[in-house]
């Protein structure tokens, strides 16, 4: 039987995307095996010891977006911001989203770090993988799912847990290198409240619409937020 090529290089997209988010994962395993985000250590030295990690352990050598490691009041920040260089203090909250290219696809994943005792940053830590999956869960049970309809979901689940979204998004399309350049900021690109676009359908090109769900959850008061991003519809 004749496989129709649309499927077959569909099935070469899913696999390239899951394979680069499996490789994202190794990397952030490795992360934390070696300590490269730890108190004492400055943002941007972090962030330069993971690129060098990823060239180590892949060859990596692009990323289709900055790279950002924050900690402390820096995470309250959103991804367009540049703020100075901070050390990362002994009872910080702190995170990592890198964007590596791998064999021309993109991954995109983001974990968060807390060090020292303090409860409710210690929840924050708890919480972003736990909505994570009830986000993901509420996707899959919904086909015809908007992005509007995704983000308010998000947005309740977040309010139950005491948090704020700290972005205007919740997510994004992810695929071919460098989606970025071709979708820019455009609504139907992001999981926002101005998308009332379905998010399983096919993009301009005809290929199948991929999704990364991105949490940034913040708590103003206290000077902190989190942020947990991987694959929302595929792995």
């Amino acid at each position: 039987m004749t496989v129709e090529p649309s499927t077959a290089q569909e099935a070469r997209r899913v696999e390239g995307l899951v394979s680069a988010q499996e490789k994202a994962i190794t990397l952030f395993a490795e992360i934390e095996a070696r300590g490269l985000v730890v108190p004492g250590v400055g943002e941007r030295e972090a962030s330069d010891r993971i690129r060098d990690l990823a060239n180590e352990l892949f060859g990596t050598t692009r990323h289709w977006h900055k790279r950002i490691v924050r900690s402390g009041p820096n995470t309250l920040l959103p991804y367009r911001d540049n703020p100075p260089d901070r050390v990362i203090g002994a009872d910080d909250v702190a995170f990592a989203d890198f964007g590596p290219v791998f064999e021309e696809y993109e991954a995109d994943f983001g974990r968060t770090y807390v060090f020292g005792d303090d409860p409710r940053k210690r929840r924050l830590l708890d919480d972003l993988p736990r909505v994570f999956a009830a986000g993901r869960d509420f996707f899959a049970a919904h086909p015809e799912i908007t992005g509007r309809q995704l983000y308010a979901e998000v947005e309740r689940l977040a309010a139950e847990a005491g948090w704020e979204i700290g972005i205007w998004h919740a997510g994004h399309l992810v695929g071919e290198f460098p989606h970025e350049t071709n979708d820019g900021a455009k609504a139907e690109s992001y999981i926002t409240p101005d998308n009332d676009n379905p998010l399983r359908r096919t993009d301009r090109s005809g290929r199948a619409c991929h999704w990364i769900l991105e949490l940034h959850f913040v708590d103003r008061e206290g000077g902190f937020g989190g942020f947990y991003e991987q694959l929302l519809d595929l792995a």
